[in-house]
């Protein structure tokens, strides 16, 4: 009999409503392996890439058609101790190898920052935004506030950075934590270990060009920066946010976030959610829990929500590999699991994360449109149904 709980339930394509499904294609990432996977709404796979490394988080298509990825560097460096550098979590969580593949996987650009992690904007002409990581002396390190007592590595706390860089890699902007979050208003939930500080999962530039959007975990709160200032100029936190990720930017101006769950205030079961926020009121004007049991829908770190065209939203349970679709009122109209599983390759993470993982960080959908050399590959066709997504729409990738 398996072993593997989720193998057991099933794998792949478990339904789909075509008449409610935006359609198109999904890309997804699983986080054992060095390959970038694209299915159509059938749960059949059209395309893959072989990538330059093991997925650092998640990769997305570019408006150009090629692929955008972030994948680990490798690296001889230990702390003290002998143990990964800067430590164990960053060799889940690393991503500083930026790529941009054609689409037959050949390196067109290519960007390496070794304490680069989580999250990557292509800008799609050469420029990249990312987050990456700086190391505070003991004595700033000391003035963080919560978190576990003790748990810095060799004594040093990691505080983010947000950078960006230029065609030819060369620093144009930067927004430091250790510059710019007030500690008092910014602290480590209680049960966060020191060792990186607030932990941004997200970060992308917004329509107007002038503001940054990040999600920092580790305090359960979504911030917008003002480019020209470094000034944080709207915040939600933990009244509304538990441990969240991927906030993004809707066409209408709302705030749309992957709200994790883990250690909500006040509330002893344990549930996610994605949430659409009124920048103006706070207030959430949309909400999708698991219809059934909300619990059903849970997954303690990582995990995406993009709302497509046609007002439905694409969520990534990422921790058990988990993708679907649901309309604006809560209806599942697609559901798909990524039948990947492989043990983590490296003993830090194995030993953190035992066993086969089919693990996701996110997940993004396109319509056929956004991937103009699919069509060709598929003979001309747009595939049976509604699998090139909904006729002339497009999903405009965050």
């Amino acid at each position: 009999m398996e072993q593997n709980t989720l193998k057991r339930r099933g794998v792949g394509l478990t339904g789909v409503d075509k008449d409610k499904s935006f359609g198109g294609y999904t890309l997804f990432c699983p986080l054992t392996s060095d390959t970038a996977h694209l299915v159509d709404i059938d749960g059949k796979e059209v395309h893959s890439w072989k990538l330059p490394g093991r997925i650092g988080r998640h990769a997305r298509i570019l408006s150009n058609g090629n692929l955008a990825v972030n994948t680990l560097r490798t690296t001889e460096l230990t702390t003290k101790d002998g143990g990964p550098f800067p430590f164990p979590f960053f060799n889940k969580y690393g991503g500083g190898v930026m790529s941009e593949l054609d689409p037959d996987g050949k390196v067109v650009r290519q960007f390496t920052d070794d304490l680069g992690h989580h999250d990557q904007y292509h800008y799609g002409d050469g420029r990249f935004l990312y987050t990456g990581l700086e190391a505070l002396s003991p004595e700033d390190s000391a003035k963080v506030i919560g978190g576990v007592p003790g748990t810095e590595i060799d004594g040093i706390t990691y505080a983010d950075t947000i950078n960006e860089v230029d065609e030819k890699g060369n620093l144009v902007w930067q927004w430091k934590v250790s510059e710019r979050l007030p500690r008092d208003e910014y602290p480590l939930q209680a049960h966060y270990t020191r060792e990186h500080y607030p932990l941004i999962n997200s970060v992308i530039p917004m329509h107007d060009g002038k503001h940054i959007l990040a999600s920092l975990r580790s305090v359960s709160a979504v911030i917008i920066i003002e480019r020209s200032t470094g000034n944080i100029v709207w915040k939600l936190g933990s009244e509304v946010l538990a441990q969240q990720h991927n906030a993004t930017e809707l066409d209408n101006g709302n705030i749309l976030i992957f709200d994790n769950g883990a250690f909500r205030n006040g509330e002893s079961i344990t549930y996610t959610r994605a949430i659409e926020v009124d920048r103006q009121t706070k207030n959430i004007v949309w909400e999708y829990r698991d219809r059934s049991q909300m619990h059903n829908f849970f997954t303690p770190f990582m995990g995406s929500a993009q709302r497509l065209a046609n007002g439905n939203t694409l969520l990534c349970e990422s921790a058990f590999g988990r993708l679907f679709e649901v309309t604006k009122d809560g209806y599942v109209c697609w559901e798909f699991i990524n039948p990947h599983f492989a043990p983590y390759p490296d003993q830090a993470t194995a030993k953190i994360f035992p066993g086969e993982s089919n693990a996701l960080f996110r997940a993004y959908r396109y319509s056929l449109e956004e991937i103009p050399w699919l069509k060709k590959k598929l003979g001309g066709t747009d595939g049976e149904g509604q699998a090139s997504g909904v006729l002339g729409s497009i999903c405009k990738q965050q």
